[in-house]
């Protein structure tokens, strides 16, 4: 039995949601559909959910709304047109936006409700089509299927018991279409996963009814191992680990979200990426192991949008508590590290720059100052990070010293190194301006 998930641009148009129905009915096992909302149909298309936020956006501040109103419908129209569906469909969306809108006008839900929407109408669209065509398919709300969240609105996370109420659906007869991104509370209250989050429906549905693999349809034929827009024509990863795609996920590659692979992960379930426009193509698959000794590095992950904060006093290492104290800063002002790399009398704190603006950033930097008696503090805006991950690193001899090699050809200067106690990655830190310029010369070393 396979779970298998479309993302934004497999579900764009009335041309891809052909090829995704042929795809679903090729195969008896695919009994369980995740879908998103619709994405771009070109570059410069907008996405559905960007649009839905501007949506809520409008109606939060009193603006007039009807225009957007209408242009989402008319997405939804132009989707069912190009099916041959019943116009009644597009009625029924109409009215379900109108009601959504009327209920939370006012509501600090509202922006999670019309978020879900896109979702919500894309799988119901689905399994329309899929009835159109002759199948015996269902459209299963999350709150029908027992999928319950945290009440983190924009941020939910999924409760233990989900995975016993999914397998209730096991025994149902015919093709089940859910809508990613969103679940209910114990109360009753939709609330989405962070942006992305139809991945990690899809895991969730694949954990809970104990699937025999989980397919992720997106736009490219594999995962590659490097960020194509840096590298001209990568080369493409036939297998990896989970450990290996989580570290790549979260240093940049958009493939997969990061946090999707953890129901999957426990459960022991495969992945396998694949191409809805070339479903042929075998894709990149993720497992528990892999042999690594032909290929002990499997990919190069970067991201921009850091800073560093550099933190100096004598003999740090003696004072007891010094730690929990600068990370009880970070915490009062909300704010989340991604790295701590020390020395002896020094620490660095690695921070996505989104979160600090310049209030909040002179506040903390006081903060530290302060109260915790430092001899030096500074900040380091425009960094950028770059993982080297695999898991046959440790085994192999001169995968560090490859890097550093390739940073001292390229002319680049390494900010920060770090290594995790996976041992599946090595992280380095360089200035943004310089970003390009490193990958291209790890790829080399590593792969060329």
């Amino acid at each position: 039995m396979k779970v298998v998930k479309f993302g934004g641009s497999s579900v764009a148009s009335a041309g891809q949601f052909k090829k995704v129905a042929s795809i679903v009915t090729s195969d008896v096992n695919r009994k369980f559909v995740v879908v998103s909302a619709p994405g771009k149909r070109s570059k410069d298309d907008i996405k559905m959910t960007d649009m839905l936020i501007g949506l809520a956006q409008s109606i939060s501040t009193g603006e007039d709304y009807q225009t957007q109103l209408t242009q989402i419908l008319d997405r939804y129209e132009e989707i069912a047109l190009g099916l041959e569906l019943p116009t009644t469909i597009i009625a029924d969306i109409r009215a379900q936006l109108e009601k959504t809108i009327s209920a939370y006008q006012n509501s600090p839900r509202l922006l999670d409700n019309l978020k879900a929407s896109g979702e919500d109408n894309n799988a119901r669209l689905m399994a329309h089509y899929l009835q159109h065509l002759g199948h015996r398919a269902t459209y299963m709300n999350p709150k029908h299927a027992g999928i319950l969240v945290s009440d983190e609105p924009g941020n939910a996370q999924v409760l233990p018991e989900t995975y016993d109420n999914l397998s209730q659906l096991r025994n149902m007869e015919g093709i089940i279409v859910i809508p990613g991104f969103f679940g209910y509370t114990i109360g009753g209250e939709l609330v989405t996963f962070p942006r992305g989050g139809s991945d990690i429906t899809g895991s969730i549905v694949a954990a809970g009814v104990t699937a025999d693999l989980y397919e992720n349809f997106t736009d490219v034929d594999s995962i590659y191992c490097v960020n194509p827009n840096i590298v001209q024509n990568p080369q493409d990863i036939k297998e990896l680990t989970y450990r290996e795609m989580r570290e790549l996920s979260y240093a940049g590659f958009s493939v997969f979200h990061d946090e999707a692979l953890q129901p999957v992960y426990h459960a022991g379930i495969p992945v396998c990426v694949k191409n809805t426009n070339n479903p042929d193509a075998p894709g990149t698959l993720i497992l528990s192991t892999r042999e690594h000794s032909k290929q002990p590095v499997v990919g190069i992950a970067s991201d921009k949008g850091f800073c560093t904060v550099y933190v100096s006093k004598y003999m740090m290492n003696r004072e007891i508590g010094f730690g929990r104290k600068l990370l009880q800063i970070l915490e009062d002002e909300c704010i989340s590290y991604e790295h701590t790399p020390s020395g002896i009398d020094n620490l660095s704190i690695i921070l996505r720059s989104n979160q600090l603006n310049g209030e909040v950033e002179s506040r903390v930097l006081d903060r530290i100052r302060t109260e915790l008696e430092v001899d030096d503090i500074s900040i380091e805006h425009n960094q950028a990070i770059i993982m080297v991950v695999g898991e046959g690193m440790t085994s192999t001899i001169g995968i560090a010293s490859k890097a550093t090699t390739a940073f001292m050809k390229a002319n680049v200067n390494i900010d920060m190194i770090n290594q995790g106690s996976s041992e599946v990655s090595m992280m380095f830190g360089v200035k943004e301006c310089d970003l390009n310029n490193a990958v291209q010369a790890l790829y080399n070393v590593y792969f060329n």
